[in-house]
């Protein structure tokens, strides 16, 4: 059962400045929230459907975990972003923070975790990112956290997947299905890439569980993917310029829901 109201839902993007004590933090986590929240506005009046927090500007990230003064941030902010919200929120916590991305989604009301590596392994810049799923469900289970849907990449983007090049992204993403993930994201090769035609085909052709789109999606582009795919992860061209690591442009949000409206009738 759907948490959105819309059948194929606009998912944006809050990505969140530089966390106290990451090599590029320097704002306070009252300002952090304050920018937070003004995005959730901007994001909440030009009508998207849910939206995602990360923490894409702690960079170099952490591989597989993050210290409690991460989660503590993370977790003040998902309660500003889900007050503003007024939809459906998740979180991702860089780089495969899978379970404090959990502890965090559980603790404030958050509706579900974007995670790496739930699925076979993979070389990130981070170093290799290990199968998740055998210990992420089982701690779900132990905090009680069952409500909290768990969205897994496959062959995610910025990752090298020579490790299982025998492995396609269809079969990753049966794996995905098979190992009790709730939803599976397809993204391209990097951040603001457009994700392979082909790959969402095979996907959907092997995968019964709800597929995502998960980088590369634009007003422009939204028509091609729009039969394919269950909903889409916005972030790059809901952003100034279409870069991701610049302010949310208001205009830029209503330009691709006008053309989802269109979509949608």
């Amino acid at each position: 059962m759907s948490i959105f109201s819309a059948p194929k839902p606009v998912i944006a993007m809050v990505h969140v400045g530089a966390l106290p004590g990451t090599p590029a933090g320097g704002a306070s986590l009252a300002e952090l929230e304050r920018r937070a929240v003004e995005e959730c506005r901007i994001y909440r009046e030009a009508g998207v459907h849910g939206v995602m927090l990360e923490n894409m500007r702690d960079v170099p990230y952490l591989r597989g975990g993050v210290g409690p003064e991460i989660t503590a941030a993370m977790t003040v902010l998902g309660l500003a972003v889900k007050g503003a919200a007024g939809m459906p929120c998740g979180i991702q916590i860089l780089a495969g923070a899978n379970r404090e991305a959990l502890a965090v989604a559980h603790a404030t009301g958050l509706d579900l975790v974007r995670v790496e590596g739930f699925a076979f392994a993979h070389v990130a810049d981070e170093g290799i990112i290990e199968s998740s799923a055998a210990s992420l469900l089982r701690f779900r289970r132990h905090i009680g956290a069952e409500r909290v849907r768990i969205w897994a990449d496959v062959k995610k983007k910025h990752a090298s997947h020579a490790l299982t090049a025998d492995v396609g992204i269809g079969e990753t993403a049966a794996a995905a299905e098979f190992m009790r993930a709730d939803a599976v994201i397809v993204t391209g090769s990097a951040t603001g890439a457009e994700c392979s035609a082909s790959d969402v085909a095979e996907v959907r052709a092997r995968c019964r569980l709800p597929l995502y789109l998960g980088s590369g999606v634009t007003a422009d582009n939204l028509a091609r993917y729009w039969d394919g795919a269950d909903g889409f992860i916005v972030g790059s061209d809901f952003k100034r310029d279409g870069r991701w690591s610049e302010p949310v442009d208001a205009g830029r949000v209503r330009r691709l829901m006008t053309a989802y409206a269109r979509l949608g009738t």
